[in-house]
């Protein structure tokens, strides 16, 4: 099972959302850290896993970000 995500950090993804503020995400993509600027659109649920929707379509689930905008969401 998965760690619940912190309230302190779904409330930076809703500020980025509502305001459309590009976002710098670091985050795990097949064993390796990448790193992606986008515009978050929604989170979503798939399968009991959230995932956040980039501008374009990209999903990444939320468990694999490292940092968004700078702050450290994960050790790694």
């Amino acid at each position: 099972m998965n760690t619940p995500i912190s309230c302190e950090f779904y409330d930076q993804l809703m500020v980025a959302i509502q305001r459309k503020i590009p976002s710098t995400i670091v985050y795990l993509e097949n064993g390796q850290k990448a790193t992606i600027k986008s515009v978050v659109r929604e989170l979503m649920m798939i399968e009991y896993e959230e995932f956040l929707v980039l501008k374009g379509g990209k999903k990444i689930n939320l468990h694999t970000i490292f940092l968004f905008n700078g702050k450290r969401h994960k050790e790694g």
